[in-house]
Formats: C-alpha cells, structure tokens, sequence
C-alpha cells in the first residue's frame, strides 16, 4: 500500500499532483509520502504486539534529516553504519538511547562519538575490532555496550551484492568465534555486554532464511547464558523485501507473527533493522523526457534523470516500473525503448525493454518504489547537481533537501597554484 494514485489518471503524492511538483522544484526530483512512510512504520510496528521489541529503521536506506525525524516522532530506534549516520540521526532528533551502530569497520573517532553519544550498543563484527572498542572506551574512562554480530551462515536468496549472512560474507563473526569472543569480553572491565545481532541481507522474500537465522542465533544465546553470560537483547536484524515487479514478499503482518513465534521462548528485548520495507515504496523519482532516439532497431527515450541519480537498475540490474505522470496522447504509438539519461557511459540506464505509450520531449516519467537506496546511493559523476528530495504531507510539500547548484559541485575545493608557486613553497 502506498499514496501515489490516480486521479482522473493524473499521477498523485497523496493529495498533489507530481506534474505540480515538477514544475514547482524541476527534476530530476525525489518525492516522498509521509502517509505512506507512517503507515509502514506502524504496520511493521503493530505486527509485533506483545513482544518488547524496538523496531530500528535502517538509515542508510533512506538518511534524509525529514524522513529520520519522521520516525524519530514515531518512536523508532535507528540502524547505523557510519558516525555520519549517528551525527544525522541525533540532529534529526533520534534517541541515541535507541541506536544500534553495525558495520565491519567503526573508525576510533567513530566508536568514540557513539560512545559519547550514548548509543545502546555497538555490533562488533571481529576480533580486532573488539580489541579497538575495548581500547577506546578504556581511553574514555567509560564502558563500550557491546553485542557479537553473529554470522549464521544462512542463505538468503536474495542478489549476491545484499547477501551478508553467508560465511564468504566479510560480515559478522562464526559461531564458534563467537563463543570465544563473549568469553573474552565478559572478562574485559571496559566492555558492557548487551546482547546478540544477527542480519542475514536485504530484500528477502521469503519467511525461512529469516526462521533458520534466528534459530542458530538463539542457540547459541541459550548456550551463552548457561555459562553465565546475560544478554539482555536479541538483535534479529532487517532486510524483509518490497515488491518491485513480480516479487511476493511477506506481508508484515505475516513476518511479525513468524518473529514472534520464533522467538516465544525469548524473554528479552528484540531488536529488528527495517530499511527497504519502510522507505522503499513511499518514494518516486520523477523525471522529464528530453529525447526519444532510435537507432537501428533500438529505441531510447532519453530523460534527465540518470544512473548518478538512481544506481540501483546498472548496479544490481534492478527492476522499477516506469510510468508516465500524466495521461498518455490518444494518438501516442506504443514503443518498446530503453530509458536512458545523460551519462557517459553504456550502463546508464533506468529500465530497459519497456512497453509504453511513446512520450514527448517534456513529458513526465516516474520511476516507483525509489524511496530506499534511491538518493541515499546518488553521486556527482560527470559533474552532475544531485536531485532535490520533497516529502509531501496531504496537500502540502516540504523540501527536504535543495537541489545541488553548480556551486556545490566545487565546495571544499582548490585550484592548483601556478607552477612559481609551488617553487616558491618549496624554497
């Protein structure tokens, strides 16, 4: 279910047409529904009544500070893998008291923000890494909480770049490592430990991968417990899939009740880590036809959106329908075309091979279900603004991000000096 309908066949964000939008803030142009991100967010949350649970967005799915502060006034917890995460969650009004920090690389000046921050824990995914947050809490003088990311070794069935819980993953540590390494931090004075993690990867459609995981993980919880090791929280993760063409994910509804029986005989806290299912289909990109090309057989309508703006269709060959905003011609022919942007390379492309109406230079097209990893993923290559984002709220819009200027293109940079100069510096 999302908020991006027709009306008279005039593709709608909620209560305001995309066409309006466009011409009000150009394109290419990111547009976000706050009914539809609030909708997700309490369905996700309400699957999983009766168990004392803190359902933690993803932020790097979807980091802008609008939509972060939307769940944040929801009460969500929030997902981090980076000290930037942190800064944007904190300056977006999230509770650092709800954040999980996972990542196989946490910098010194990383671990050290989170643990002045006052995150809930750190997800330590090696041995040297909680060697690292061990001596930076002690150089602190505090406690670093802790829990293990256990590596399941489970197979997700899902593309090879988003799989995270296979044992070639560089993610997460065994679980015979792990033993060890709970048995090396409980004796440690400056780690705290927590709890358990586990994330297997992302669009996951089906209920098993995510049954087997848990299981493994509370397996060994039970067995750590024995021994004397308390864990107050069981981090499932995230990764539960959205449909963008023909995929058929479980509801969450369905996937709520499955946790829940998984873990009936769990009586701690449970932590999950939604990202794509939250974000993924509250966004659309909207772009504008400059060209339609052919050559030879081919044929290409060119837009001005381009694989700088939306990676995900060079990057993992993913699928995202692609509409037209308005009404097609009465008289418009039906094409079969590439949609491709301005890029210099062969691998820009949105969609390939797609039936349509043919449009004309200045028409509008919408690429749905482009809310996760859509701008989060976007570059400068070619020297190229990024997009503006908007979150649309009933019949009103916000813009939640400005377009990039040509001046922003350069900030922070330097024009070498003239060749004396450098001479001189040297001298």
């Amino acid at each position: 279910m999302n908020h991006f309908q027709r009306k008279r066949g005039v593709l709608h964000a909620e209560r305001i047409p995309l066409a309006a939008l466009a011409e009000a803030h150009g394109t290419p142009l990111y547009v976000y529904s706050t009914a539809t991100l609030t909708r997700h967010w309490k369905v996700l949350h309400r699957s999983l009544a009766g168990l004392d649970h803190v359902v933690c967005y993803a932020v790097k799915a979807n980091s802008n500070l609008a939509v972060l502060s939307l769940f944040a006034r929801l009460g969500s917890g929030f997902d981090i893998v980076s000290g930037g995460e942190l800064y944007r969650v904190v300056k977006a009004g999230g509770d650092p008291g709800k954040v999980v920090f996972s990542g196989v690389g946490k910098r010194d000046d990383e671990i050290a923000f989170a643990l002045e921050s006052g995150i809930r824990v750190l997800n330590v995914e090696s041995a040297p890494e909680l060697a690292r947050v061990s001596i930076v809490a002690r150089r602190m003088g505090v406690r670093a909480p802790i829990a293990l990311r256990v590596n399941p070794d489970v197979d997700p069935k899902t593309h090879p770049y988003i799989s995270t819980g296979l044992r070639e993953n560089k993610f997460g540590v065994s679980v015979a490592d792990a033993r060890r390494l709970y048995a090396l931090a409980a004796t440690d004075p400056a780690l705290e430990i927590r709890g358990i993690a586990c994330h297997i990867g992302s669009q996951i459609t089906e209920l098993r991968p995510f049954l087997d995981a848990i299981a493994r993980v509370l397996a060994l919880a039970g067995d750590l417990r024995a021994q004397g090791i308390h864990l107050e929280h069981l981090d499932v993760g995230g990764g539960l899939g959205i449909t963008y063409h023909d995929e058929e994910p479980p509801h969450p509804d369905a996937y709520g009740a499955a946790i829940k029986k998984a873990l009936a005989r769990w009586d701690g806290r449970v932590f999950l880590e939604p990202g794509r299912v939250l974000v993924g289909n509250a966004g659309v990109l909207v772009t504008r036809v400059l060209y339609v090309k052919r050559s030879g057989r081919k044929t290409f309508v060119v837009v001005d959106a381009a694989m700088n703006d939306l990676v995900r269709p060079s990057y993992y060959g993913a699928y995202h329908t692609v509409e037209l905003a308005g009404l097609p011609r009465e008289d418009a022919p039906e094409i079969v075309a590439d949609v491709v942007g301005p890029i210099c390379e062969s691998a820009d492309f949105l969609a390939k091979k797609r039936r349509m109406p043919e449009p004309l230079p200045g028409d509008l097209l919408v690429v749905r279900s482009a809310g996760a990893y859509g701008f989060a993923m976007s570059s400068n290559y070619n020297a190229r603004p990024r997009a503006a984002e908007v979150l649309v709220d009933g019949d009103r819009a916000l813009v939640a991000r400005r377009r990039e200027t040509y001046a922003d293109l350069v900030r922070g940079e330097e024009p070498a000096p003239r060749a004396e100069r450098f001479t001189a510096s040297r001298g």
